[in-house]
């Protein structure tokens, strides 16, 4: 949040009040929407489905619960997940390092787990969720820096 580079990750909806208004009337739960939803492959196909698509818009949208953002919860999950990159990144590193090995030999191992970790699944938004491509190298660097930190502190305490 100290850092600005992420703010044009999301844009603000033209006229949003006039937005807003039929979404509580419809009083979405909080989970992920898309427009046009098509459960059947076969509606894929159909003049109708074409025609929907064609005019507009297509929309994938995530619904939050009402409320400010709940940001201890989330910074919990992410120090969870971070550990959780950690033990594999420890998993994967001591399969691969024997005991005494070098700070780079370490480094790099551990830098190339983490990076996976912290950086790889990022081209699955943008390939299949519509994030632009800009939003995903921002998000990619600041993975590139999680996944140096953790392989620098791997490569420090390495036994």
């Amino acid at each position: 949040m100290l850092l600005t580079h992420h703010h044009k990750d999301y844009l603000p909806l033209p006229d949003e009040e006039s937005l807003a208004g039929p979404m509580r009337r419809a009083q979405l739960t909080p989970g992920n929407y898309i427009y046009s939803c098509l459960t059947d492959p076969k509606q894929m196909a159909s003049p109708q489905a074409r025609e929907q698509y064609q005019q507009g818009p297509v929309v994938l949208v995530t619904v939050f619960p009402n409320g400010p953002p709940a940001m201890a919860k989330y910074l919990l999950q992410w120090f969870l997940f971070c550990v959780f990159v950690s033990i594999l990144v420890a998993y994967l590193t001591g399969r691969a390092m024997a005991p005494g090995a070098g700070y780079l030999a370490v480094f790099r191992i551990a830098a190339t787990a983490a990076f996976m970790g912290y950086v790889a699944s990022y081209a699955i938004e943008s390939i299949w969720k519509g994030w632009s491509w800009s939003s995903t190298l921002r998000s990619a660097a600041d993975g590139v820096v999680y996944a140096l930190l953790t392989a620098g502190i791997f490569g420090w305490l390495w036994p």
